[in-house]
């Protein structure tokens, strides 16, 4: 079980710019897939973007295509998700998840094993 924490939310106003982290606890290593979901009030928990273990590919949520960039590090055991242009519709609580052990990006969220605490995010009109 890997145990994850999600800094870097806050509030925004709209057109601004956020970059959430995602790192494992006592700085395990990450060798799985990781991905980023968000769930606003009254939604069901959505997929934002996701990256394989090696960070050589990525999969982006339709609506964030173009506006957010996954990223890692793994020397530093860290994902991040850069989220510029940000709108009033993208305030969320956000999660991260640890996916398949060295696998491919996944959109499918019953394949994310493990789950951070989430992060709150609040874009502003």
């Amino acid at each position: 079980q890997v145990q994850l924490v999600e800094s870097g939310g806050g509030l925004v106003q709209a057109g601004g710019s956020l970059r959430l982290s995602c790192a494992a606890s006592r700085r395990t290593a990450l060798p799985y897939a990781m991905g980023w979901f968000r769930q606003a009030p009254g939604k069901e928990r959505e997929f934002v973007a996701a990256i394989s273990w090696s960070g050589g590919s990525t999969a982006y949520a339709d609506s964030e295509q173009g506006r957010f960039t996954i990223f890692r590090d793994n020397a530093k055991n860290t994902v991040y998700l850069q989220m510029n242009s940000l709108k009033p519709e993208d305030t969320a609580v956000y999660y991260c998840a640890a996916g398949p052990r060295f696998g491919a990006p996944t959109q499918k969220r019953n394949e994310y094993a493990d789950w951070g605490q989430g992060t709150q995010v609040t874009v502003s009109s």
